[in-house]
Formats: structure tokens, C-alpha cells, sequence
């Protein structure tokens, strides 16, 4: 009796087993694609040229212009960004009119903390034709605030300065050095 008993619970395992074998191999690529995805982005963008305005008045002021040729939108991760991973140029316009350019090889710009890395050959241009170059440098685009800890170089009118990491305000005029270089004039 035992022996009969014995090949029938064997037999039900077995059958318990291949059910579950056959049962799971499609959740189990399903669940495999479900990390896949989240690891995608949601989105995906090419040629674009944004525009952002702003409304004074009866018209209209054109305040920014970013143009990248390609953008990767991951807003379906916890920590959602935007990834631009062939470069940026953003034109930004004051209340004059007068154009400040920013270019990256590579930027990602975080939603959550409003955080814009900009990497690789980081140029900023301003109107009055000084430059600000550096492989990396942050905005913080609440505090309207610029920081890198990297070496930079700024040609300026009154001559070039260079050092390594820097905090400043977005017109550079609350500028703090970390390390510095080139020539200075002190006013007393």
C-alpha cells in the first residue's frame, strides 16, 4: 500500500511541476521585459528646436531657443531626467535682447531638482563676446546659480582668467574661485 501511495503522490508532484514549468515560462519574459523597459526611455526626440517665450504685456519675448539634435526622455524612472546625448545649443535672450550661447558635446538635465550637466567641451558665449570653457559645469536652474569643480578658462575683455572650480551667479557677477589663475586687477 505504501508503495502504491507513494507513485501517486510522485506522479502528482511531477505533474505539479510541469504545470508550473509551462505555466511560468511566459510571465518569466514578461518580467524579464518589464526591467528592459523600465530601463528605456519613454520617450525619444530628434531634430528638436524649443522655444521657450515669455508674455509681457501685448507680446510676446522670445527668452530661450534649446536646438539638439536628439533627446532621450526618462520621466518613467523615480529619478526622472532628460538626456540629450549628442549635445545641446541653447540660445538664452535677456530683457534686451542680447544673446548668451551654451554648448555641450552632452547635457542631462534632472526634473526633480532642476539640475542641468552640461559635459564636454562646455562653451558659454556671452554678448559681449567673453568665453567660458570647461568639460563640465552645472546649473541649478531654480538658484540660477553655475558651479564646476573642473578647470575652466574665461577670456574676458580684461584679460583671460583660469583656475579650477568656481561658483557664480548666471550674469557672473558673484563669482567665487576655488583655485585661481591668471592675471587680476584688484580694486582697493
Amino acid at each position: 500500500m505504501r508503495i502504491k501511495n507513494s507513485h501517486i503522490i510522485l506522479d502528482l508532484v511531477t505533474a505539479l511541476a510541469v504545470t508550473l514549468f509551462f505555466s511560468c515560462e511566459n510571465n518569466f519574459n514578461d518580467v524579464k521585459n518589464v526591467g528592459v523597459l523600465q530601463n528605456q526611455p519613454i520617450g525619444e526626440a530628434e531634430s528638436i528646436d524649443l522655444k521657450y517665450t515669455e508674455f509681457i504685456k501685448d507680446s510676446v519675448r522670445l527668452k530661450a531657443n534649446l536646438i539638439s539634435s536628439k533627446m532621450l526622455d526618462y520621466s518613467n524612472r523615480d529619478f526622472a531626467f532628460s538626456e540629450f546625448p549628442e549635445g545641446i545649443l541653447l540660445k538664452l535672450y535677456d530683457d534686451d535682447g542680447k544673446m548668451t550661447t551654451i554648448t555641450s558635446r552632452y547635457a542631462i538635465f534632472y526634473t526633480d531638482t532642476d539640475i542641468i550637466d552640461l559635459r564636454g567641451n562646455v562653451t558659454i558665449t556671452t554678448h559681449q563676446n567673453e568665453k567660458l570653457v570647461t568639460d563640465q559645469l552645472y546649473y541649478n536652474e531654480k538658484l540660477e546659480w553655475v558651479f564646476t569643480n573642473e578647470p575652466w578658462v574665461f577670456n574676458r575683455s580684461q584679460g583671460p582668467l583660469h583656475g579650477i572650480g568656481f561658483d557664480s551667479d548666471k550674469d557672473f557677477k558673484n563669482f567665487q574661485m576655488l583655485e585661481m589663475g591668471g592675471d587680476f586687477e584688484l580694486d582697493n
